[in-house]
């Protein structure tokens, strides 16, 4: 099919945001395949920016680019904080970074920070060249510190007042200054040195008569301070532990350098509490349903590889006790293999899928092209591993049919398992019932069920 011109008609900016549903996003795909671009323009003119990231993450590579040059004309930088690193670096290609450069200033620096990190060093330098001279010195500050840290993540922008000031001063100074943050919760008191000695919520200092010193309305033992190096993990745990919902930020002296405040301290959660998903499963951070599928294939090979490893392992302890075992001895020293391949190939796939509809990024919308996908992935690791797991046990049994055995049925097994892992939580999901908590019962079951019943089931009918 033959690309679309971009859309010329502009993208609505409206406060009044329709909520993007699977059918939603079904109808602006159709227009899309219908080259229907102003059509397309207008419908997503109605999402927020963050249900456009959504919709970026659903849509197929073509349609991806379609939809990418149907908001660039307002498109907005907000956007790009909303997508996986990889996305971000995709779209960031498509609009150029002369335009991105642009648009990027009007985010605050923690956003730009977050942006610009794992770009490319031209790349980076040409964004941040777009900044003021203020601006791209605090996010070259940021991008100095080691990443997952209070440093990366903490925005520069912030209410410092002194302690003496009345509250009637600290509220004509908010109405008059020019360069307040976007959003602010607290305002953070500081001495002389610039140290934080307390806190004034945001709504005390509007119901407090102006009068009223700072010193005497301010919180000090509730406030927190944190380290500019403390890794972020702790600092999550900091607004957990404590329910805050902002805190100073100092130097190794003290001195007030940045604020984190609950928006970004929520990033964090959501990210490491994916980082432990993912690792529990044995995949990767960087595969998610955008990776390319041979990525992904090679992503996950390793794993499965320690757990082909794991699986003869158990498979040598049954062989100890061969001899109590009739004319079938080989097939039940190998049938664990089948199995136990089949369950981790499985949970890899329902690891994501599990993610992946907990952050939106899988839907009825795509759900049968993520199912294709994996059952790919796993039709590629099966190949591989029927080949590993063939000629161990040819080697082993002295038999290449037993070797040809157990590799057709652990291809089939990883088919499988890849299409199970998929399709149950999506299932569970549309039946109201938590994907994350009930998923892999079923998938085990079903992985041990077809692997068992493929491999004896061959060895039946050509080795008997």
């Amino acid at each position: 099919m033959d690309r679309p011109d971009s859309a010329t008609s502009s993208v609505s900016t409206s406060d009044d945001y329709v909520d993007l549903t699977p059918e939603y996003a079904r109808e602006i795909l159709d227009a899309l395949h219908e080259e229907d671009t102003t059509r397309v323009a207008e419908l997503v003119g109605e999402l927020h920016f963050a249900d456009i990231a959504d919709l970026l993450g659903w849509a197929g590579s073509w349609e991806r680019q379609q939809l990418v040059d149907v908001i660039r004309p307002d498109f907005d930088p907000e956007l790009l904080t909303e997508l996986d690193d990889e996305l971000r670096e995709e779209v960031i290609a498509q609009l150029g970074t002369a335009a991105v450069a642009e648009a990027i200033s009007e985010l605050d620096s923690d956003d730009v920070v977050e942006v610009i990190e794992d770009l490319e060093e031209a790349e980076q330098r040409e964004l941040l060249g777009a900044l003021s001279e203020i601006e791209r010195a605090r996010v070259q500050e940021a991008l100095s510190y080691p990443e997952y840290t209070a440093g990366r993540i903490m925005q520069r922008e912030l209410v410092a007042i002194p302690d003496y000031w009345s509250l009637g001063q600290t509220i004509d100074f908010l109405r008059s200054a020019k360069n307040l943050p976007e959003d602010f919760y607290d305002i953070i008191v500081v001495d002389p040195r610039y140290r934080p000695v307390g806190m004034v919520p945001l709504s005390r200092a509007i119901r407090t008569n102006r009068p009223v010193l700072v010193r005497d309305v301010m919180e000090t033992e509730d406030m927190r301070t944190v380290l500019v190096t403390e890794e972020q993990e702790n600092v999550a745990h900091l607004f957990r532990q404590r329910d805050l919902i902002s805190a100073p930020v100092v130097d190794d002296n003290g001195r007030l350098v940045g604020v984190i405040t609950v928006d970004d301290v929520v990033d964090v959660i959501d990210e490491e509490y994916e980082e432990d998903m993912m690792r529990m499963a044995g995949v990767g951070e960087e595969d998610d349903l955008s990776s390319d599928i041979l990525d992904t294939t090679r992503s996950r090979f390793t794993w499965l590889l320690v757990n082909l490893g794991t699986a003869i392992g158990a498979s040598m302890v049954i062989g100890l006790f061969q001899h109590t075992i009739e004319s079938l001895v080989a097939l039940a020293v190998l049938m664990p293999i089948v199995a136990s391949m089949g369950g981790n190939a499985g949970t890899q796939t329902l690891t994501v899928a599990v993610r992946a509809i907990a952050t939106r990024e899988l839907s009825s919308t795509n759900a049968w092209r993520v199912v294709r996908k994996e059952v790919a992935v796993c039709t590629l690791n099966g190949l591989a591993f029927a080949v590993l797991s063939g000629l161990v046990s040819w080697l082993w049994f002295d038999n290449m049919r037993l070797g040809a055995v157990i590799g057709v049925a652990m291809v089939i097994n990883l088919i499988m398992a890849g299409a199970a892992g998929a399709i149950i939580p999506l299932a569970l999901e549309r039946a109201g019932v938590d994907p994350a908590v009930s998923s892999s019962v079923f998938l085990t079951t079903i992985t041990d069920v077809v692997g068992f019943f493929a491999f004896l089931g061959l060895a039946a009918a050509f080795l008997m």
